[in-house]
């Protein structure tokens, strides 16, 4: 039995959600046990108390003050009284990305006058003023967004009238979140010929540390990188976490394989500050490990990211964005994205997710820029009379067009869903977490829902989000991932139209029914795959079975995107 593509067809069934599993991802701060990673917050910058610079207040006669209990200050202390008379006067920062564009500065500042001037200058021309009338000590927390992503240098100042002493300490700080770049796909690594790694299977429970930052053109320094990751060779099932750090064996996944199965998943992961990922095995047995880099985040002004409501870009079946029919072996097709279906013209990349469905025999799919020549990497593999999925994100070309080229010997249909697009005109910017964040498995009791697959022909609504009505996020990056299938099917993935508090009410109305798939899968499948979708205005997600039979779901998180 085929697969279906997100053509819904037999009887009408009324659809109605499952029991929600929604508990608020986003609104959760602490550690992701067994991992060793942690929901943003965001990174920390510091600077401390010993760093503060003092100088003689303009205008003062020395600088110096009465000095009262200041021959008593010791390390830090001593340090932020430097030569400038003897009254102590000293600040600490620390600053911490709340939002892809926010800072949020916790500021300490330690002296001995009865008043203090301070002044925040944010590094992008804004500037926040106080006047403290205390003890001589204060501590505050000021929040500030900027309009870009970057790196700024926050500078804060404080005048001491009384003693005649300014201070001055400086905060380097990166916003967490970051925009795109295309970059050509590049093969980074093959463990069979041993290129960017040992030439060896990885073994189970083990990994492979693989240097992005710095390599084939992408920039060190680099917040997260875009990957094509296959496993193939495989001796046993298993699965591959992508990460920046090498340690952890526990819940999470990019990628899902079983023995002598070829398979590829897109992964959207933060790199580390040494500039390598992390392929884990997660498996008990070896396989080989390819990636393909497709694209890469910076802390800088680049190409943002708006989502869209999948919209079916092509489809050789019903002859949809291109001539009906399949596409020979060896043959490809452009596709007219720029201009249509929500995306705008000057798109520099449109987020997809190819299908591939009927193929006579085994091979792959590689999408790329119109225009150009077909890269020796490949987008999707597949088998004969396999129906698979796969997220890619692809730079639009000069002329407006994509290409999807079949790299097999013989026939296949092909199917294209646009999910989004990356231009220079939006400033959503990725908020990477440590590593993939498990929020749903239906094979085990959570809070709010027991244990149990996701019936056929429903859906099951997800809360990202806390209890809004008006969601920051516009964008989530998610890993899903479909097992325990008994017959063939597909997984729709689309924003809720509720709030959750509609659902707490039990006045949430149930959506309409989508049409576009994610995932798709045959019998006893386990089938992952990336989903970039807007949460609605209450960042709620729904997932729809669209087979005939129950299905397990899985759903880890990956990252967001944000405007604020």
């Amino acid at each position: 039995m085929a697969a279906s593509v997100g053509l819904v067809s037999g009887p009408a069934v009324a659809a109605g959600p499952v029991a929600p599993a929604g508990h608020g991802v986003a609104a959760t701060t602490g550690g992701n046990p067994g991992k060793g990673g942690s929901l943003p917050g965001g990174r920390t910058f510091s600077s401390p108390a010993d760093r503060t610079v003092r100088t003689p207040l303009a205008g003062s006669a020395s600088g110096a003050g009465s000095g009262a209990g200041s021959a008593a200050r010791t390390g830090a202390a001593a340090q932020a009284q430097g030569a400038v008379g003897d009254a102590y006067l000293a600040i600490d920062l620390e600053g911490r990305g709340t939002t892809a564009h926010s800072i949020e500065l916790r500021t300490i500042v330690t002296g001995e006058a009865a008043a203090l001037d301070i002044s925040i200058d944010w590094g992008d021309g804004a500037k926040d003023q106080v006047a403290v009338s205390s003890s001589g000590s204060d501590l505050r927390y000021t929040k500030h967004q900027y309009a870009k992503v970057g790196k700024y240098a926050v500078t804060v100042t404080v005048k001491d009238t009384t003693n005649g002493v300014q201070a001055v300490n400086r905060l380097d700080f990166v916003t967490t979140g970051s925009e795109y770049t295309a970059h050509a796909p590049t093969r980074l690594l093959d463990t069979r010929s041993g290129l960017g790694a040992a030439q060896a299977k990885v073994a189970g429970r083990s990994s492979v540390a693989l240097k992005v930052g710095g390599a084939a053109q992408v920039p060190a320094g680099v917040s997260a990188v875009v990957l094509n990751v296959t496993a193939t060779n495989a001796a046993g099932a298993g699965h591959v976490v992508v990460q920046p750090h090498s340690y952890g064996f526990d819940e999470g996944s990019n990628l899902n394989y079983t023995a002598g199965q070829t398979v590829a998943n897109q992964v959207i992961v933060p790199v580390g500050e040494d500039g390598f990922v992390h392929l884990v095995n997660g498996g008990w047995d070896s396989v080989d490990l390819i990636a393909d880099v497709t694209g890469y985040f910076t802390a800088s002004v680049a190409s943002g990211y708006t989502t869209l409501s999948p919209v079916r870009a092509a489809d050789t079946r019903e002859g949809i964005g291109t001539a009906k029919g399949q596409v020979p072996g060896y043959g490809s097709f452009g596709i007219d994205v720029a201009g249509r279906g929500g995306v705008p013209q000057g798109a520099t990349a449109v987020a997809l997710n190819l299908t591939v469905t009927n193929p006579r025999a085994a091979g792959h799919l590689t999408a790329y820029p119109g225009g150009q020549a077909a890269p020796t990497t490949s987008s999707l593999n597949f088998s004969a009379g396999q129906t698979v999925a796969n997220s890619v994100i692809v730079p639009v070309g000069p002329d407006g067009k994509i290409t999807v080229r079949n790299g097999s010997w013989d026939r296949a249909d092909v199917v294209v869903d646009v999910v989004g697009y990356y231009s220079t005109d939006s400033r959503s910017a990725l908020v990477a977490i440590a590593g993939p964040y498990r929020v749903i498995d239906t094979r085990k009791d959570s809070w709010g829902r027991k244990a149990g697959p996701v019936p056929a022909r429903t859906f099951l609504p997800e809360r990202f989000d806390s209890d809004t009505t008006n969601s920051d996020k516009d964008g989530w990056v998610l890993n899903t991932t479909v097992t325990n299938t008994t017959g063939a099917g597909f997984l729709s993935v689309t924003a809720d139209p509720n709030t959750w508090p509609d659902y707490v009410k039990g006045t949430a109305v149930t959506p309409q029914r989508p049409v576009s798939s994610s995932v798709n899968w045959t019998p006893g499948a386990t089938v992952p795959n990336l989903v970039q979708t807007s949460g609605g205005k209450g960042g709620i997600i729904d997932f729809w079975n669209q087979g005939w039979q129950d299905i397990d779901l899985i759903v880890d998180l990956i990252a967001w995107y944000q405007t604020v």
